[in-house]
């Protein structure tokens, strides 16, 4: 029998493309999001569409028992910082009692848990990380997804965590674009901009994140993973390769430090991932960043955002 995977933040870069992804491995999917659909390829029978509000704990309720999946994977949140410290409330709704929401319908049913993190638990004092370093988030998001783990792992199910980091690719019909496609547009545009050189992560293709979580759920993989991109580098040196990358003009990018912006939440200055236990337990193999930025601009425009 297929395994059938109910999905949330469907419309969502990574969701749209673990959906894409799930279905071509003969899942039975069920995707999530908030209103419309916006997944640019077809629908049923590849996968269902359902409205959801997961912070309504009645309907995930109502629709997690109808559907009955084997797996969740929970890849909604609010992911911007500045949202989350500005917001609290609204960030901790989705952020954490949404989790717990369909942890608790997901215990009704047995369902597997696959729980979509970040590299933003953690300090940035030490970085990169492996999976047995302590978390210490320095805002509000990072604490609140902090607390989505911890709910993730004490709910008895059969889990698993998966943290990312700067996640980039092409995008479809989304609502926000991610950090590379805001270069793009800007350099495109002739914007002048501005982007941060004192602030280091290890950028993760959306195919190669997307690659190790299908493999996770394929193994029957369970406890934490941490999948990113090889390569250590600045938003500002990933905005110059993204530049190279199109061949557009580098100049209308300022380097500064983190210091010049007024931001409502503190950044970790410096995370990223060591991810040998996810090469050696799921087979991942992520693209190096000029790799990354090649196929994401090369790619078949059908797919296009």
């Amino acid at each position: 029998m297929e395994k059938k995977i109910f999905i949330t933040g469907a419309n969502g870069l990574v969701g749209q493309w673990l959906i894409k992804a799930l279905v071509e491995e003969d899942f039975l999917v069920v995707a999530s999001g908030k209103g419309e659909c916006r997944i640019p390829f077809h629908g049923e029978p590849s996968y269902k569409y359902i409205d959801l509000d997961i912070t309504d704990g009645n309907k995930v309720y109502e629709k997690i028992i109808a559907e009955s999946p084997d797996l969740i994977v929970h890849a909604a949140a609010i992911t911007q910082p500045d949202v989350c410290e500005i917001n609290k409330v609204l960030c901790w709704n989705t952020n954490v009692t949404a989790t717990r929401f369909l942890i608790d319908a997901a215990k009704k049913i047995n369902a597997g848990f696959v729980y979509v993190s970040t590299d933003f638990v953690f300090s940035g004092e030490e970085g990169p990380y492996s999976e047995e370093d302590l978390p210490a988030p320095v805002n509000y998001y990072g604490s609140s997804k902090l607390a989505g783990e911890k709910a993730t792992e004490e709910s008895g199910l059969n889990w698993t965590i998966i943290r990312t980091v700067l996640v980039y690719g092409k995008t479809w019909k989304s609502e926000r674009k991610n950090f590379v496609f805001w270069i793009r547009e800007s350099l495109e545009n002739k914007v002048s901009i501005r982007v941060v050189d004192d602030q280091w992560r290890t950028p993760t293709f959306v195919e190669d994140l997307v690659d190790g979580i299908v493999s996770a759920i394929k193994k029957n993989a369970t406890g934490i993973f941490h999948l990113s991109g090889k390569d250590m580098l600045t938003p500002y040196q990933l905005a110059l390769k993204t530049a190279e990358a199109l061949q557009l003009d580098p100049s209308y990018i300022e380097r500064v430090n983190a210091s010049v912006f007024s931001q409502p939440a503190k950044r970790p200055p410096k995370t990223g991932f060591v991810i040998e236990k996810a090469k050696k337990e799921l087979g991942f193999d992520p693209n190096y960043i000029d790799d990354g930025l090649q196929k994401m601009f090369t790619e078949t425009e059908e797919y296009a955002g």
